[in-house]
């Protein structure tokens, strides 16, 4: 077990040793209880050997490593149902032996080979003796590290995947025997070989990863759950090439788990969904953490009648009643992704739909982007990623400007989502289309989540999370927002930070994004219009950054707080995200705004036009793969020599922007050119009003005072938050004049960002 890492308390560690091991497919196989607030079941986890242990095994035979060729061909995901049998309920005709579990709650305590029982998990820690010290090197047995936390683990086990019917034909070469050593490669070879089938053959490769979840175990194996890791080994196995490729973990979730939350919607029914905690998904299931853990998925969930689950898949899931009151709901996923973004809401949702539609906006609308065809020219190249049915390589997708979508809201929302939200998904998702080409993703689902989220969006692979703030007070806050959650496709999802420190790549680029999706969406607005909108913004952003900087601690503000270090694993493969679990951080949005400023100032040097085509290369140059920093910077660059000799380069943005705290000092030097905005003037003209009609009536006292002369004008929602804000620099401000703004602007009935 690697101690040294030694994260300080606000780290988050990440515990999983990817570099002998890495999970390629998870299969779930779980039960939602409201009563009881657990999630309970099986997970089944398919390996290869990792980077770092691409050696021969002990027989000599070459370790199960992919080398993707990368082609990425392979036509789009079509809906595929699988269905997983629910192997709690376990029978002679599931094949496991004697030791399974079967039903809730009931404990296997054999230890027919004094390896482990189960009996003795309320400590989380296996009986056997050989547990007490297990390391990774010398003769000692090799050890696999999970992330794991607020979870009862009850059982692990090797699973027999050459026991499932048909499956010879990933046996190549290999040959069934009888002898142990033998029969544990040919296992780790079927899982080798299922894992890399190409890309036109992803259905079979589902199929077969259900069948081999529902095979039989072949030996449990002994584990240890710590504060952060769930850590497995077999007794005599020593590498990473001959341990278990397939394992099956018997666990349930408790119900302060940090993963989820159970609460209930707006509509006072129970529900319970993952809100983005800071400690991503390990409370949900047992996984690899690091974004370098790119894997696929299958989940089959079931819960009471009534209920719907939502989740981050490729296909639109119908429920199987399977028993009186219970149904369950099937999803998947063919792109890898890290398991942070597998995301699931489980609930009364009702679907908002509206029937009165034009095809204009209806799905599968073509839209001609505007831009030359030079800018596309990359579009036929090859993929860089791991080989997946990539939307990218699929002519029908490359010509998808809306992709199906669907809402779902408590019932008592239904109606205000349906007079704003319905009309502009897409309009948004269409603008995305136009300024970043394909969508990477197949569909949408947009889920209005319970007061208690904590924030105005979140966004997964199909699916987003939005905050009840964004229906009242008209479409700007519901619009934006869309947007800025829309962006995460590409930036976020589609093309991940390989350091999570890097919040910036995802958050700046959606941040900058928002703004030209939100331009676009709106339609007809001349440029001086869009411009003005932009730097209204800025403006906006600007005294929020200047705000923060001067209010938060200046570790906070780095955006590269790793430095030259950043992107760097042990040999294990286990990391810290620094400053992680620091509850002040999940508030701030410096990320957002430096990282935001950052990309405005390089649109601003290199020009728009040039700029937005920089992006929709590096999109298709990136997509399905985790990027630093410098991959953007540097070819962005290399695009541009020019920007080179008037000293922009890689190191000089490090040190100017990502590496330092404060405001960056471009920023500073460029001054702020948005107070020159129309729109921006426009407000301080308004602010001076409202000032000197506050001094009017502070001097007046409580003589009777003469009829107030002053026109306020009509402003926009920013406008109006820009107003208010300067409002609250002031020292005092009379009760008459709060009186006299709410009427003026029926401030209640203002977007959130307004009335906050």
């Amino acid at each position: 077990m690697e101690t040294q890492l030694d994260p300080m308390k606000d780290d988050l560690p990440l515990m999983a040793n990817t570099s002998y091991m890495l999970v390629k497919h998870y299969i779930l196989d779980l039960d939602v209880d409201f009563e009881s607030k657990i999630i309970e079941g099986i997970i089944v986890l398919f390996f290869e050997t990792g980077s770092r242990y691409r050696k021969t095994s002990s027989t000599g035979k070459e370790g199960c490593q992919s080398q993707f060729d990368g082609t990425g061909a392979g036509r789009a995901p079509e809906p595929c149902h699988i269905p997983v049998t629910n192997v709690n309920a376990c029978s002679s005709e599931t094949g496991y032996n004697d030791s399974a579990v079967c039903g809730k709650g009931e404990e296997d305590i054999s230890d027919k080979n004094g390896n482990h029982s189960n009996g003795d998990q309320a400590s989380g820690i296996s009986s056997s003796k050989e547990c007490d010290d297990i390391e990774n090197h010398g003769n000692k047995d090799f050890l696999l590290v999970l992330d794991c936390c607020d979870l009862s683990v009850l059982k692990v086990e090797e699973v027999d995947v050459a026991a499932v019917s048909g499956i010879e034909k990933f046996t190549r070469s290999a040959k069934l025997t009888g002898v142990s050593r033998e029969l544990e490669n040919l296992r780790n070879q079927i899982v080798h070989e299922l894992v890399t089938l190409p890309a036109d053959r992803w259905k079979e490769q589902l199929y077969y990863f259900t069948r081999c979840s529902q095979a039989p175990g072949c030996g449990e194996l002994l584990f240890t759950t710590g504060t952060w890791s769930l850590e497995i080994r077999k007794s005599g196995i020593q590498t990473p090439t001959d341990f278990p490729h397939a394992i099956r973990i018997w666990y349930k979730t408790k119900p302060e788990g940090r993963s989820v939350t159970w609460t209930t919607d707006q509509s006072g029914r129970p529900c319970v969904y993952t809100m983005g905690s800071p400690i991503n998904n390990r409370a949900l299931f047992p996984c690899q953490e690091p974004p370098i853990a790119l894997s696929t998925w299958q989940a089959s969930v079931r819960t009471a009648a009534g209920f719907v689950v939502l989740m981050s898949g490729e296909n639109s899931a119908e429920p199987v009643q399977i028993r009186e009151g219970i149904l369950s709901w099937y999803y998947y996923v063919t792109m890898p992704m890290p398991a942070s973004t597998f995301t699931i809401a489980v609930g009364c949702w009702q679907e908002v739909k509206q029937q009165s539609f034009t095809a204009a906006i209806q799905t599968n609308t073509e839209f001609s982007l505007p831009s030359s065809q030079a800018d596309f020219r990359w579009l036929e190249e090859i993929c860089g990623h791991v080989e997946y049915p990539c939307r990218f390589q699929n002519p029908a997708a490359r010509l998808q400007a809306v992709i199906p979508y669907r809402v779902f809201a408590p019932w008592c929302l239904m109606e205000r989502c349906e007079e704003h939200l319905l009309q502009l998904i897409p309009r948004c998702l269409s603008a995305a289309y136009t300024t970043l080409g394909t969508h990477p993703f197949s569909r949408l689902d947009v889920l209005i989540v319970p007061s208690n989220f904590s924030s105005l969006g979140m966004a997964s692979p199909h699916i987003i999370f939005l905050s009840q703030s964004v229906l009242p007070g008209g479409s700007h806050l519901c619009g934006t927002r869309l947007c800025h959650e829309i962006a995460h496709a590409w930036f976020g999802l589609a093309i991940g930070a390989r350091d999570w420190t890097e919040e910036w790549i995802s958050e700046g680029f959606a941040t900058f994004l928002e703004d030209t999706f939100w331009a676009r969406a709106q339609q007809q607005l001349s440029h001086d219009e869009v411009k003005g909108q932009q730097e209204l913004k800025a403006s906006l952003r600007w005294r929020r950054l200047r705000d923060e900087v001067q209010n938060s601690e200046e570790e906070l503000q780095v955006l590269r707080p790793k430095k030259e270090n950043t992107g760097e694993l042990s040999e294990s493969g286990a990391s810290v995200v620094k400053h992680g679990l620091k509850a002040e951080k999940i508030f701030m949005q410096v990320h957002y705004l430096k990282g935001y400023f950052l990309l405005r100032s390089l649109a601003r040097t290199i020009g728009e036009a040039s700029y937005l085509a920089s992006l929709r290369k590096f999109v298709h140059r990136f997509h399905g793969q985790l990027v630093l920093s410098q991959d953007f910077l540097s070819m962005l660059l290399e695009d541009i020599p020019e920007q080179k000799k008037s000293g922009l380069t890689v190191q000089s943005i490090f040190q100017n922007w990502l590496d330092t705290s404060g405001i960056p000092k471009p920023l500073l030097e460029e001054g702020e050119t948005w107070k020159e905005c129309e729109l921006v003037r426009r407000v301080s003209g308004e602010v001076t009003k409202w000032i000197q009609k506050n001094q009017r009536i502070r001097k007046s006292g409580k003589k009777k005072r003469k009829k107030d002369e002053a026109v306020f004008q009509k402003l926009l929602p920013d406008q109006l938050v820009l107003l208010l804000d300067s409002l609250l620099e002031e020292k005092t401000l009379c009760p008459t004049i709060l009186q006299c703004l709410e009427k003026t602007y029926q401030l209640r009935e203002q977007d959130a960002e307004v009335i906050h």
